[in-house]
This record gives C-alpha cells, sequence and structure tokens, in this order.
C-alpha cells in the first residue's frame, strides 16, 4: 500500500489521470462513514451504545450514522463521535479528514479549545462547558 505522499509525488507527475487510477486502484481507498466507523469501534474493542452514549447524539441519529443511513454528519457531529470513542488528536483528525472535513486548527480558539479537550481525554458535556465559558459555540 502507497502512502499519500507517494500517491502525490506519482500524481504530479503523471500525465494520464486513467493511467494513475488503474495503475493505483488497490491504493486509492474509498471507505464508506458507517465502515470507516464501524472499523473503528470494532479496533478499539468498543460498544457502539457506548460509543453513542458517549458522543451525547441523539441514540437514533448516531445510529442511522453507524448504518450508514446518514451519510452527511455536521463537522461538530464527527466530533462528538470522537469523543464518544476517546479517540485522540490524531485519530481526530483522520476521522475528520475521512469525512472531509478540515482538521482542527489550533489557530482557531474553538479549535484550540476542542484540541485541549482531547487531550486531555475530556467528554462532550465538560468539553462543551469549556467551549460555552469562552463564548464559543458547543458541540452537537
Amino acid at each position: 500500500m502507497k502512502s499519500t505522499d507517494d500517491l502525490l509525488k506519482e500524481l504530479s507527475g503523471t500525465d494520464d489521470i486513467n493511467d494513475f487510477l488503474k495503475n493505483n486502484e488497490n491504493n486509492l481507498d474509498y471507505v464508506s462513514i458507517s465502515k470507516y466507523l464501524n472499523r473503528l469501534v470494532s479496533e478499539k474493542n468498543l460498544k457502539k451504545s457506548e460509543v453513542i452514549r458517549n458522543s451525547e447524539l441523539s441514540e437514533i441519529y448516531a445510529y442511522q450514522i453507524f448504518s450508514g443511513k446518514k451519510c452527511n454528519p455536521s463537522r461538530d457531529k464527527v466530533l462528538c463521535l470522537a469523543f464518544g470513542m476517546g479517540l485522540n488528536v490524531e485519530e481526530t483528525q483522520q476521522m475528520l479528514k475521512v469525512f472531509s472535513f478540515p482538521i482542527l486548527y489550533a489557530k482557531r480558539k474553538r479549535d484550540s479549545i476542542i484540541i485541549f479537550a482531547l487531550n486531555k481525554g475530556l467528554s462532550v458535556l465538560d468539553t462543551n462547558e469549556l467551549l460555552y465559558n469562552s463564548d464559543e459555540e458547543t458541540l452537537g
């Protein structure tokens, strides 16, 4: 499996996108949101019910995300799931990329608070309290 950097180098040097796509078919991995989340839950030996409870999302809505019925959750909902899974900053950044959202950016006050909360292993509720007390929009 080629790294992202290797793919970028090869892509910048190609004259034919179709050749690139054909030659890298196994390296271009589209993972559905539900598959990605379910794989993470499995890899971390978590229970979906615990993740959902810890995420503070509506149970019905969260199960729809996990089943693939809701394919476009907001960035904040994805962050709530990251907190629900107990992800670290790096894992959360990766999840945001998979969902095609901007990663957390330390120069943004709100994102800095979220990064701090992830680093400290805080809950969604505790994170929301920090955000609220800093006059920032809360999660979910």
